[in-house]
């Protein structure tokens, strides 16, 4: 396996608009509730305090997505990764308006909690709207590449899915030359067609609604695991 921590992202600011009192309040109090541990082993029992399916969104946004599928499967857990505190304030939000008990963050880098899961221990993977890096250059800091997808394979299940989307022309032609050239991921697409219509229980972000808004296609793949 390609060792994932040559290929840490870089990420520009933590930070946008200035929190609101209440969205401070809800970092104060109900993230730490929440949040994955730092260091250490983890696992459904650590995390949730049982064995049940896992899911793991690595950039999850605003959380719309996130929030959408731990509340449509409230007996699996769910864990997001996201380096930009505003979106963790929207998933915070999402959370405590939904009284979603099933859901994990962390604020940071998504390899870091990926690599302390156990093997073959995730159901779905969720990669949606990542960062396109678009120059050439800087290539190696897409998230699909060879590193962090192997520790993905790693982490997800047999025949478990990896699920990635993007509105992005030269990353959706840059994951089809990259995910083609795996054997260990088998394309779920059978037409053209289904990798531009949106699958069931994937429901519409708003970056993906603004895409849109924009004139910008937006492609879904689904990928599972051999």
């Amino acid at each position: 396996m390609n060792d994932p921590t040559t290929l840490r992202r870089l990420y520009g600011r933590r930070s946008g608009h200035k929190l609101r009192q209440g969205q401070s309040a809800l970092l104060e109090q109900l993230l730490p509730a929440l949040s994955v541990p730092e260091e250490g082993p983890l696992s459904a029992e650590i995390l949730f305090g049982d064995s049940r399916p896992l899911h793991f969104e690595i950039g999850f946004g605003s959380g719309e997505h996130l929030a959408y599928r731990a509340d449509l499967l409230p007996d699996h857990g769910f864990i997001g990764a996201e380096p930009f505190l505003n979106g963790v304030v929207g998933a915070l939000v999402h959370i405590r308006d939904n009284h979603l008990g099933n859901v994990r963050l962390h604020m940071g880098d998504a390899l870091n909690v990926l690599e302390r899961l156990p093997d073959a221990s995730l159901s779905f993977v969720y990669l949606l709207h990542p960062d396109p890096w678009p120059k050439a250059r800087h290539s190696k800091r897409r998230m699909v590449n060879p590193g962090p997808l192997d520790l993905i394979a790693a982490k997800l299940k047999p025949g478990g899915e990896f699920r990635l989307g993007t509105d992005d022309p030269t990353y959706c032609r840059w994951s089809m030359m990259v995910m083609n050239g795996r054997a260990d991921f088998e394309w779920l697409a059978e037409s053209a067609a289904d990798f531009l219509t949106r699958p069931g229980g994937w429901p519409e972000t708003r970056y993906e609604s603004k895409a849109r808004r924009q004139g910008r296609e937006v492609w879904y793949f689904r990928y599972r695991l051999a």
